[in-house]
């Protein structure tokens, strides 16, 4: 049960908030998930809604990359509901169930070498809160620099969604896989 009343409808919002709400319904089709917590923090969602509209859905970085570094974040952070959402969008795009299970079980064995890249990578930021130089270049060739920050930056965001969903004790969405913790 989530510590805070989830905020669904721009209705339970001031009006001074609704654009804010209109604008978080229209980029993700209603107020859900992390956003229902953010929503009780009306400028912090809407700084959220712009770095996650393009963390999620501008940016250059394959999809699939990104996933990836968000499960990482999911499971290192064991937040049930980042977990649960790019659980089941990471088998929409394909992503090895070995994969998966590798990220749920922290290791990295028997994965693709270029999604082991990934998972490494954001593990490192996130548990030595650094790369090494040799990490740091080969994805800067993979990517560019543009992309490098783009990972880096979504790595962040999905730090962010995590310790809010974790500090607000928000469930799994419905359907979704549940992280054993």
């Amino acid at each position: 049960m989530p510590r805070l009343t989830p905020i669904t409808s721009k209705d339970q919002v001031a009006p001074e908030h609704h654009a804010i709400a209109d604008a978080v319904i229209a980029s993700r089709g209603g107020i859900s998930g992390p956003f229902t917590m953010f929503m009780h923090c009306p400028d912090i969602a809407a700084h959220m809604e712009a770095l996650g509209g393009y963390v999620r859905f501008q940016g250059k970085l394959d999809m699939r990359v990104r996933v990836l570094a968000a499960m990482v974040v999911g499971r290192e952070f064991d937040a049930l509901y980042v977990w649960g959402a790019q659980a089941g969008i990471a088998r929409k795009l394909g992503v090895p169930e070995s994969t998966i299970t590798a990220i749920r079980e922290k290791h990295a064995r028997g994965v693709p070498a270029e999604d082991a890249q990934i998972i490494e990578f954001t593990r490192d930021l996130l548990r030595k809160h650094r790369v090494d130089d040799v990490t740091a270049q080969a994805l800067i060739e993979r990517f560019g620099h543009e992309q490098f920050i783009e990972l880096t930056g979504s790595i962040g965001y999905y730090s962010l969604l995590a310790m809010t969903v974790n500090a607000c004790e928000l469930p799994p969405g419905p359907g979704q896989e549940v992280l054993k913790v």
